[in-house]
């Protein structure tokens, strides 16, 4: 979700003001992707990386992603589940705070019964230390692991494989996200923000598809 900063700037807004816009927009596309019957729609919240910006930046984002998952009511309204990856809570490196992990459990275990879209936040998430975990998990059981292993050693091994991937703001890089689910994923790449992208992104990016 790419682009708040740079929404925000040529609006003259602080970079807060983009980060909010973004949260919005996101709740937004969740309606579309659930109109689009779109089974699995999983989002890179906050990197491994993204916790050496400015401090005022982050305390808003933390603020912004307790926000995003105290949104229970409407998931369930929808008939979203909620679930998250990232480095484990009590695991060392993690950094998510706690008030963020209790909102995080918390929307998990109330969006549990939903059996509609599911929504996977990627929140103090990178995908090569996903990946290093999940092989030194399989090399506890075999010294040569199969790519199953690791499959079934990732975060969140209920994931499946990425059908399409949406990159925005003009970038045009993967960004350490989701690398073992996405070979064979269709890209999309796309000029506009993270907080101007809506249903028209998700069409396009779902008729690559039949391409």
């Amino acid at each position: 979700m790419d682009g708040n900063g740079r929404w925000a700037r040529r609006r003259g807004l602080p970079r807060t003001a983009g980060h909010t816009a973004g949260e919005e927009a996101l709740a937004n596309l969740v309606r579309d992707a659930v109109k689009r019957d779109i089974g699995w729609l999983t989002v890179f919240g906050f990197s491994t990386e993204n916790w050496v910006r400015p401090i005022s930046e982050v305390r808003h984002i933390l603020g912004l992603h307790r926000k995003l998952f105290g949104r229970v009511e409407e998931l369930k309204a929808n008939d979203v589940r909620i679930r998250w990856i990232g480095r484990p809570f009590d695991e060392p490196g993690s950094r998510t705070p706690a008030n963020v992990q209790r909102a995080i459990r918390q929307a998990i275990e109330d969006t549990s019964g939903c059996t509609g879209m599911t929504l996977t936040v990627a929140f103090d998430y990178g995908s090569r230390a996903e990946i290093a975990r999940a092989v030194s998990r399989s090399l506890r059981a075999s010294p040569t692991p199969t790519a199953a292993d690791i499959s079934a050693n990732v975060y969140e091994p209920e994931l499946p494989p990425v059908d399409v991937l949406i990159r925005t703001s003009g970038e045009l890089r993967i960004s350490n996200y989701l690398l073992w689910q996405l070979p064979g994923a269709k890209l999309h790449f796309t000029e506009r923000p993270w907080p101007e992208i809506d249903g028209t992104d998700l069409d396009i990016a779902l008729a690559l598809l039949k391409s």
